[in-house]
Order: structure tokens, then sequence, then C-alpha cells
């Protein structure tokens, strides 16, 4: 038990530092707003295949974080879109 409480708290730290790589937290306003352009566009691509259209609102920014890290690996999505489309879920919240 200890060895499986090990491993989902390494797991917890990785999946973090994985996001912090490849969604940086560090944007000025011009790359917001281009990114949340350019994911608006994407989402339609990548998302509205499977998904009704939801408000940004209904996660919190740290969830939809975890949420694009999963559905990433699904339809194969590059990282730069990946970004795009969760900067328009978050709606340049953050």
């Amino acid at each position: 038990m200890k060895k499986l409480a090990m491993i989902l708290s390494l797991a917890v730290v990785f999946s973090g530092l994985a996001c912090d790589a490849v969604y940086p937290q560090e944007m000025n306003k011009a790359e917001k707003r281009r990114l949340f352009q350019e994911g608006a566009q994407l989402w339609p691509v990548y998302c509205a295949q499977c998904h009704n259209a939801r408000p940004g609102s209904e996660f919190a920014p740290y969830q939809w974080d975890q949420i694009i890290m999963h559905m990433r690996a699904l339809p194969n999505m590059p990282a730069e879109n990946a970004r795009a489309i969760l900067e328009y879920l978050k709606g340049g919240r953050e």
C-alpha cells in the first residue's frame, strides 16, 4: 500500500512538472490573445468531434490543465495546438 501511495504521489509531481514544461505560465497579453484566437479556431477541429461546447468556466484553470494533458494524447494533438486550445478554454483568465 505504501508503494502505491508513493507511486501516485510521484505521478502527481511529475505530471505537474510536465504540464509546466508543455504549457509555460508566463505569457504576455499579445501572446495570450493570439493563442486564445487560435484555440477558438482549433477547438472545433479537435474537440467538437466528440464534445458539446462547454463554457470555460465549467472547470477551474488547473482542471483544464489536467484535461488537456489527457485529451492531447487521444487525437495526437501537437503541443502548440494544445496550448492554444487550453488558453481558449481558460478564456484568458490566468
